[in-house]
């Protein structure tokens, strides 16, 4: 009878061995994704190998601080922010053109090139170095994004006019080695970390994903018991001192 009972403590359940299964699934994708993010790094990290025979591959056009204001004595500070905020334009010719259309037909128009707007992360990012003095030439501002359904805050340069555009061949000079058992191994992780139940997994597992069922029934402070009794507005709560009412809570 005793030896019964303990060999029915060791089977374990279908619940269990399923539970099992799972995790060890769980943990294999986990291992793979780390292990994608550390051979991404090692191809970033690849050294570039200079080219005995330097070739161009169209041009490039950036931003450069004005003649005048580069003579001036504040030449050296407006170059220091457009170090932070500059942007590169490649194109195959010298005209940087797009097709547009318009009245049912096609057209090319000039590419519009702007410096480059600092989100709150750049802002606050103690990285690049923002003094007190260039911030004052930034002017905070808030654009609708209609996908996320939100405002989003950023901050844009307000004397653009001290900076031009220039534009001078893009030469390539550098050139990184192929490695291919590398490249095979993160195509072979890209495809299987890319289907849509892994994905699924990464997100649930690695990053999280919000509890809509807590969102729905949570209790809203203002509807709740305890601060039912004290709703007023400032604009009332000034009005009862200055008359000299005493508030009893």
């Amino acid at each position: 009878m005793e030896k019964d009972n303990l060999l029915s403590f060791r089977v374990r359940s279908l619940r269990s061995r399923k539970r099992t299964i799972r995790k060890d699934v769980e943990k294999q994708i986990i291992q793979k994704y780390k292990r994608s993010k550390e051979l991404w790094k090692i191809r970033r990290n690849i050294p570039l190998v200079p080219l005995d025979q330097p070739y161009q591959r169209g041009f490039v056009r950036f931003f450069v601080v004005r003649d005048d204001v580069k003579r001036s004595k504040d030449g050296d500070f407006f170059q220091g922010i457009l170090n932070k905020i500059n942007t590169k334009m490649y194109s195959e010719t010298r005209k940087f053109l797009k097709k547009k259309r318009k009245f049912g037909r096609r057209i090319y128009v000039e590419r519009e090139q702007k410096l480059a707007r600092l989100s709150t992360h750049q802002w606050n990012d103690p990285k690049l170095g923002l003094t007190t003095r260039e911030r004052q030439y930034f002017l905070k501002r808030e654009d609708y994004c209609p996908f996320r359904k939100r405002y989003n805050i950023y901050y844009e340069f307000i004397e653009p006019w001290r900076f031009v555009l220039r534009v001078k061949p893009n030469m390539i000079t550098h050139y990184k080695p192929l490695n291919s058992d590398l490249e095979k191994e993160i195509d072979e992780l890209d495809s299987f970390l890319g289907r849509h139940k892994i994905v699924g997994i990464i997100h649930k597992k690695i990053y999280g994903k919000p509890n809509p069922w807590k969102d729905r029934y949570k209790r809203d402070p203002l509807n709740s018991r305890k601060c039912v009794h004290y709703k007023m507005s400032a604009t009332e709560i000034a009005e009862n001192s200055e008359d000299g009412n005493i508030l009893q809570f």
